[in-house]
C-alpha cells in the first residue's frame, strides 16, 4: 500500500467515526509511525509502506477511532510554538488558552512599563497548571517574570515539571502541589494570577466528544453550573494579589456576564473580556484596587 492509499484509508476510517479532523489526524499518525514530520511525509516517505508499518498505523487509527485523542497517542502537543509532553493526567493544551497567555502578557507589559524598572521581579501565579503550558509559555516569552504554578494532581505537576525542564532549562518555575491557593507555601503577593480552571457543568461532560471525556475529569468538572472553582478563586484571589494586580480566568463564553458580576462583587475594577480566535468571549479579568506595586 502506498502512502497516499494509507492516508485515504485512515482518513475514511476516522471520518466514519465522526472524528473532527480525519485527514489531519491520519497524516499525524502515519508520520509518527514513519518517524517523519508531516511536511516530509509525502516528499520523503517510502513509495510503498512496509507491512509492519502499515499494521502499526492501523493500530493507531483504531485507538483514535475509539476516542483517544491524537495528542495522547503521540504524547505531545504544540502550544505557542513549544512542544509539550501530554498524557492522560493533563488536559491537552488548546488554542483557546493562548488567549489567556496573550492577555497575561499584555497585563505584565503594562505593569512593567508603569513601574520603576529596578523594582524587582514581577510575580505571576498559574493555578490549575496541568501540563504547565501557561506558566512555561509566560516564562519563555517574558523571562524576567518570577513564575509560580500549582496543581492538585501529582501526575499533572510531574508532567509540568518535565516540560519546564525540557523547554526552559535555564529558567525556574516554582511548582507547588495542592488545591488552588492552599498549595502555596510563603508566597509573594502576585502581580498576576492566571487560571484555566475546570469550568464545564457536571451534567454536560457526558455530552462532550469521547476524546474530551477521556481527559482528566477533575480538570473539566466545574460543578453544577461550571462555576464552583471560579467562585472559590475569585473569593480568595485578592489576598494573594498586590495592589493593582490582575486576575485572569479562562471560562465558558456563556458565563462571562455572571463571572463579571462575581468579580465586581469582590471589588475588582477594570473588568475586561478577551475574545479567542473564533471570536468567542474566552477570558475575563479584573484588577485589585490600589496603585500598582510590586509587593
Amino acid at each position: 500500500m502506498t502512502i497516499r492509499e494509507a492516508l485515504t484509508e485512515g482518513s475514511a476510517a476516522l471520518r466514519s467515526a465522526d472524528i473532527e479532523s480525519p485527514a489531519l489526524d491520519a497524516s499525524l499518525l502515519l508520520a509518527e509511525v514513519l518517524g517523519l514530520s508531516r511536511a516530509a511525509l509525502i516528499a520523503d516517505g517510502p513509495e510503498t509502506l512496509p507491512q509492519e508499518r502499515l499494521a502499526a498505523f492501523r493500530r493507531l487509527i483504531e485507538r483514535r477511532r475509539n476516542g483517544e485523542c491524537a495528542a495522547y497517542i503521540l504524547g505531545r502537543k504544540e502550544f505557542r510554538g513549544l512542544e509539550f509532553k501530554v498524557n492522560p493526567s493533563v488536559l491537552v493544551p488548546r488554542p483557546d488558552t493562548e488567549t489567556l497567555v496573550e492577555a497575561a502578557i499584555m497585563k505584565m507589559e503594562k505593569f512593567k512599563n508603569e513601574l520603576a524598572p529596578n523594582g524587582g521581579p514581577l510575580h505571576v501565579l498559574d493555578l490549575c497548571t496541568g501540563s504547565g503550558a501557561v506558566a512555561i509559555a509566560l516564562k519563555h516569552e517574558m523571562p524576567e517574570l518570577a513564575v509560580w504554578a500549582s496543581d492538585i494532581s501529582a501526575g499533572a505537576l510531574e508532567t509540568a515539571m518535565f516540560n519546564a525542564g525540557r523547554l526552559i532549562p535555564e529558567s525556574r518555575v516554582h511548582f507547588c502541589l495542592g488545591s488552588l491557593f492552599e498549595a502555596l507555601s510563603s508566597p509573594p503577593l502576585f502581580s498576576l494570577i492566571a487560571v484555566n480552571p475546570p469550568y464545564i457543568p457536571s451534567a454536560e461532560i457526558k455530552t462532550l466528544p469521547a476524546e474530551v471525556q477521556n481527559e482528566p475529569l477533575p480538570a473539566l468538572d466545574g460543578g453544577s453550573d461550571g462555576l464552583d472553582i471560579i467562585r472559590n478563586i475569585i473569593a480568595k484571589a485578592p489576598d494573594f494579589l498586590c495592589s493593582g494586580g490582575s486576575l485572569l480566568l479562562e471560562a465558558d463564553p456563556r458565563e462571562m456576564q455572571t463571572i463579571g458580576g462575581l468579580l465586581a462583587e469582590k471589588g475588582f475594577l477594570d473588568i475586561q473580556i478577551y475574545k479567542d480566535l473564533s471570536g468567542l468571549e474566552r477570558v475575563i479579568g479584573g484588577v485589585k484596587p490600589g496603585t500598582m506595586s510590586r509587593r
